[in-house]
């Protein structure tokens, strides 16, 4: 039993490995081979296919940076379409607002639920009166 964990840690060595990207084209693959099941579809099947081998090109890949940088357009573009549709506020988003000085531009972090009240800016010295 060993002996083949070490075969397959010796045959991953230096090869990308699972990321999100990976893990989201493996999942799109099963949504497809499931409809195609449902609707009797060699296209869906050949589509499946396709995902599952492009899947695993980039598990098994040595071109890491490509890969990454591939993976980092996916995270970019799915925290775009998710981050619009959740509208959704975490964590320090909830307790702090956010202004710009109308001099300088600089972005300052303030409490929220505070009424009216004098904002310092640490780049420019000017104070300016905000509803928080």
């Amino acid at each position: 039993m060993n002996q083949w964990r070490d075969k397959l840690i010796r045959f991953m060595t230096g090869r990308y490995g699972v990321d999100d990207l990976g893990k989201a084209t493996l999942a799109g693959a099963i949504v497809l081979l499931v409809l195609a099941m449902l609707f009797r579809s060699s296209l869906l099947n050949l589509l499946a296919l396709a995902l599952i081998v492009y899947g695993y090109f980039r598990i098994l890949s040595r071109n890491i940076s490509a890969r990454y940088e591939e993976n980092q357009k996916y995270l970019r573009l799915r925290s775009r379409v998710l981050g619009g549709l959740k509208g959704q506020r975490t964590g320090a988003d909830r307790t702090m607002k956010v202004f710009r000085c109308p001099t300088c531009g600089q972005k300052v972090r303030v409490p929220r639920g505070k009424g009216r009240i004098s904002i310092h800016c640490p780049k420019c010295n000017t104070d300016f009166i905000k509803r928080t």
